[in-house]
């Protein structure tokens, strides 16, 4: 979340060599600067290191007054973690090697500013000093500040101990893929410190107990660099006035502008799929909408909705304040009204079943069908029992199915939705009580249809 931050101030450790490896998942990409990490001192401030995400997307790695590194390539990929290690080792005689930069595994050697040659050699850095040290976020004149929003795993630092990824993590031999290793032999100093090992815990998990301090909600996700979910993609607004947060997972749409929409990071073409949303409050004329549809037949209309006539769009609404599901076959609507209102605090269930071609809706543990409040069978295959979508022509085509978020028109409309696609949460709040799983992918507040799995990548795998 932006507004959360960890701290710790040391006691001082080797400011001449140590190794910072985090995994790091962007749910939020803005003009801000996003903070991964920085030191603060208020006698000696300007000479404390930090490492930020700058408002254009590129990495930089400095002081308060001095940019020692700052990236060519941009950082804004949502769908993904990255894996980022920052090694210092001043004792190196060539100054390129004093400050080194690897992204996925591999070493960083193109920058708009490489300024490493004004780092001394033998020289203290300032950094793992005994000033206040901040992760997703910074310290300034006495007051913290976030600015990360997004997740973080498996966050190493080594004191006294310059280290290459491969520590880290290692490239499968198949697929080429970084992958991370979980349990890496590397040795942590003094100051040094493991957190986010298995969840948001900020509990040390290295040798030495340096625990940190949060501020703010730290909320623990199923979301990993070996388990990527989907989120709503925050590099795909269609309007204004939207609020991503929670990880990409809750959204708001507020005040005026009218029609938008939000889709997802994962768009499988097969599988049974599940997931829910929560309804925490739904704009008047049932303006507040959730969904999937089909991606390809909306991906060239960026600035319309799924009920705009003029786009060629398919797929399958839920109005959150009103009795009706709406399919919509290129831009024409069909209303089914007779499963029963939604309204304010119900969740809304959604299947997908892409290999028999149909899509069914619950409302608090009941599927429900076109007709009727109760009937409706995810597990029935190619019966499609009670099935809300069967179109094969537009809809299920084969295409990449994608899950929806909506709201049209409504200019003093307040809508605020909580997805969750396996997370365990609605927002900052857990499920009540988890239903069964049986794919074991993803927490859900009610039962996974048998079959079933959460939009993830290892769901895609099964």
């Amino acid at each position: 979340m932006p507004s959360t931050y960890i701290q710790r101030t040391p006691s001082g450790g080797n400011r001449k060599k140590w190794t910072w490896s985090g995994w790091i998942r962007f749910t939020n990409v803005t003009s801000a600067d996003r903070y991964l990490w920085s030191g603060y001192s208020a006698s000696n401030n300007t000479g404390y290191l930090q490492a930020y995400f700058h408002t254009d997307q590129q990495l930089t790695i400095g002081a308060w007054n001095t940019n020692y590194l700052n990236t060519t390539r941009v950082f804004r990929d949502p769908c993904a973690w990255y894996h980022i290690v920052i090694a210092l080792d001043t004792a190196q005689a060539t100054a390129a090697n004093r400050l080194k930069l690897y992204v996925n595994g591999v070493e960083e050697t193109v920058f708009d500013t490489d300024n490493r040659s004004s780092i001394s050699q033998d020289s203290d850095m300032g950094y793992n000093s005994n000033g206040i040290h901040t992760i997703g976020g910074y310290q300034s004149s006495g007051s913290a500040n976030a600015g990360f929003d997004g997740l973080m795993s498996h966050v190493h630092f080594t004191d006294g101990y310059a280290y290459t990824p491969s520590s880290f993590g290692s490239t499968d031999a198949t697929t080429g893929e970084w992958k991370i290793n979980t349990s890496p032999s590397v040795s942590y100093g003094t100051t040094g410190y493991w957190i986010f090992k298995d969840n948001a815990g900020v509990t040390d998990q290295s040798p030495n107990s340096n625990n940190w301090t949060a501020s703010g909600s730290l909320i623990p996700t199923q979301d990993n660099p070996s388990n990527v979910y989907n989120i709503l993609n925050p590099i795909h607004p269609t309007a204004d006035n939207f609020t991503l947060s929670n990880g990409a997972t809750k959204i708001t749409k507020t005040a005026a502008s009218n029609q938008g929409a939000f889709l997802g990071t994962i768009m499988p073409t097969t599988g049974k799929w599940y997931f829910e949303a929560k309804i925490n409050e739904a704009g008047t004329s049932d303006r507040t909408r959730v969904g999937v549809c089909n991606y390809d037949s909306i991906i060239n209309n960026e600035q319309s909705t799924m009920q705009t006539m003029s786009a060629p769009a398919s797929g399958l609404e839920i109005g959150c304040k009103g009795a009706n599901m709406i399919q919509i076959i290129n831009s024409s609507n069909t209303e089914y009204q007779n499963s029963g209102t939604y309204s304010d605090g119900d969740i809304v269930q959604i299947a997908m079943d892409l290999d028999n071609k149909a899509i069914y809706v619950g409302r608090n543990g009941t599927y429900v069908t076109q007709s009727a409040s109760y009937g409706g069978d995810p597990t029935s295959g190619a019966a499609k029992t009670g099935a809300i979508i069967t179109d094969t022509t537009y809809i299920l085509d084969g295409g990449p199915m994608c899950t929806y978020f909506g709201h049209y028109a409504g200019s003093t409309d307040t809508s605020t939705v909580s997805y969750n696609f396996g997370n365990g949460y609605f927002g900052t709040t857990a499920v009540t009580s988890a239903g069964t799983n049986a794919s074991g992918n993803g927490i859900f507040e009610y039962d996974v249809p048998s079959g079933y799995t959460a939009l993830c990548t290892k769901g895609l795998n099964i």
